[in-house]
This record gives structure tokens, C-alpha cells and sequence, in this order.
């Protein structure tokens, strides 16, 4: 499970060839993206599911992500298994640096933060679709009372290890509620926002990673 964080960061990362950009999809996805960019902070708490068949493997995790789109500043916090408190891992970025720390390795690798349309950025996640991207609108689904618009995402580039995503999004608050990841190998992805809160402000040491908080761990400097 160590690469677990990794997973749930590379989660919109797949490859399918579509033949266009279809206009529906691209309406939904732009009145999503514009309603984030409308928030300071966006506070998301989420449930992270690996499932592979084959393999009889099924792992679930909870997280929490903030967010601060105009500055592509993030926090993600991983938890351990059966956990929504004990940390497992965390990535932080104030936009310059990147924090990755593993709890149980006691240890923070240190590198510069790649804010490049070619990377995946945890503050750009609900507007990642507008480089780089082909998506179509594949109808409406219901499930608990809620009506949600589903998406079929994937990257121009066709030399990813996934091949597929499947966004649901809430046709009325315009806003992600999950995302299934099909790679290549058989395995599933699914990451579901279980909220979603938007934060008027959040001190500048959300966005690093405190040292002294957490003694006996090696910082790693990668840059």
C-alpha cells in the first residue's frame, strides 16, 4: 500500500482514444471547474478504493485534500487502514516546494513542485480536463435520491498504464463526486469525495511541512 497516495494523485492519468471533444461533456466540465475556481479553499474529505479482480485484492483508504487553485498550493492527507485520523502519508505543496512524508518510514522527501500542464496537480484536480484531455458526456445515472452526469475522460497522450475514467458528477451542485481509474492490468481505481467545503481562508503552514512537528524525521532533499 505504500504507493497508495500515489494512486489517488495520478488518479486522472488514463488513455483511451476518443474521437472528439464532445461539447456536452465540455459544458459540465467548464460549470464544474468554474464553480472551484469561485472558492479560496476548497476542503474535500474522500474514500480511495483499489480493487483488482485477478489478483482477489481489494484495499480501501480515507483522505482529506485542500486545496488553493489560484496559487497551486494542496495538502493530501492519506490515512491508515480502517483509519480517518492516523496518518499514512502526505504530499504538501506551497506552490514552490513539494513535502511527500511516509509515517511509518519516518521520513519527507523534499523536491521542487512541477505546476506544468504535463503534471498532475492536486489544486488543479477539478479543472485538469482543459489540457491535454478528450472527453465525452455518456448520460445521466441515479443512486441514493441524486442525480449524477457521467463522463468518459482520457489523455491525449496514449502511453498511459490506465485506459479509462469515469467521472460522476452532482447535476445539481455542479461539483465531482467520483472517479473510477480502468488500468491496463485489470485494476480499479475509485476515488469518492464524501464532502466538499469551501474554506474563506487557511494559514500559509497548511501548505508546508512542519519539522519540528514531527521529530526524528529525515528530510530527504531531492531538488
Amino acid at each position: 500500500m505504500k504507493k497508495l497516495l500515489f494512486y489517488t494523485l495520478f488518479l486522472l492519468t488514463a488513455t483511451q482514444a476518443f474521437a472528439q471533444k464532445d461539447a456536452a461533456a465540455k459544458t459540465i466540465l467548464n460549470q464544474v471547474s468554474q464553480k472551484y475556481r469561485s472558492y479560496n479553499v476548497v476542503k474535500s474529505n474522500f474514500t480511495f478504493t483499489i480493487e483488482n479482480p485477478r489478483a482477489g485484492m481489494k484495499a480501501t483508504r480515507y483522505g482529506t485534500l485542500i486545496t488553493q487553485s489560484k496559487t497551486n498550493k494542496y495538502k493530501v492527507t492519506v490515512y491508515t487502514a480502517g483509519s480517518q485520523s492516523d496518518v499514512e502519508q502526505e504530499i504538501i505543496s506551497d506552490g514552490k516546494s513539494q513535502w511527500t512524508y511516509l509515517k511509518k518510514d519516518k521520513e519527507v522527501q523534499l523536491t521542487g513542485a512541477d505546476n506544468s500542464d504535463q503534471s498532475f496537480n492536486p489544486a488543479k484536480i477539478f479543472s485538469i480536463y482543459e489540457h491535454g484531455y478528450k472527453y465525452y458526456y455518456s448520460g445521466d445515472q441515479k443512486s441514493g435520491g441524486k442525480t449524477y452526469q457521467v463522463i468518459e475522460l482520457s489523455p491525449e497522450d496514449d502511453k498511459s498504464q490506465f485506459f479509462k475514467i469515469r467521472l460522476q458528477i452532482d447535476k445539481v451542485k455542479k461539483q465531482i463526486y467520483s472517479a473510477l481509474v480502468f488500468d491496463k492490468s485489470g485494476a480499479h481505481y475509485n476515488y469518492t469525495l464524501r464532502s466538499f467545503a469551501a474554506i474563506a481562508n487557511a494559514p500559509a503552514s497548511t501548505f508546508t511541512f512542519d519539522t519540528k512537528a514531527h521529530p526524528g524525521v529525515e528530510v530527504v532533499d531531492l531538488r
